[in-house]
């Protein structure tokens, strides 16, 4: 914290000395002497145990392997539950669609089609004339009128 401390009170004590317009010398540069200096920083420093990151590491690597055999094991049984399920239902399916055969139509009597009870449709006359504002409008049209 003292070095912060003292690199502001450069800072500051140097912008009293500008000159009076308020401007920096350089043309509006600072000189490197106005920055702010920053204190250097400490790297923390983690204490690295390979060994204990390595036996961590093993055991992550084991749960993984076992989560996927796991998720391996339960498609499998599903899989297997799926096609037993299909196979149980074509097997039912196959017992209620027994093929029947189909009933010899009747050849010996005519058949007559009976008249229909209902009215026959009133034809209506075509529309030649199309309205007005329904006609395409073109401006090779205007141009004729």
């Amino acid at each position: 914290m003292e070095p912060l401390k003292e690199a502001r009170n450069r800072v500051e004590g140097s912008s009293s000395s500008d000159n009076s317009n308020g401007r920096t010398s350089g043309g509006g540069r600072r000189s490197p002497t106005n920055c702010l200096i920053k204190p250097p920083v400490k790297k923390k420093t983690i204490p690295i145990d390979l060994k204990l990151r390595a036996v961590e590491r093993a055991r992550f690597a084991h749960q993984v392997a076992e989560k996927r055999r796991l998720i391996k094991q339960y498609k499998m049984e599903r899989e297997r539950q799926q096609k037993l399920e299909e196979e149980e239902e074509i097997k039912r399916l196959r017992k209620e669609l027994i093929p029947k055969a189909q009933l010899m139509p009747y050849f010996d009597r005519p058949f007559v089609p009976r008249r229909s009870e209902k009215q026959p449709t009133v034809p209506r006359e075509p529309k030649f004339c199309i309205p007005r504002h329904k006609t395409i409008k073109c401006c090779r049209c205007h141009a004729m009128t």
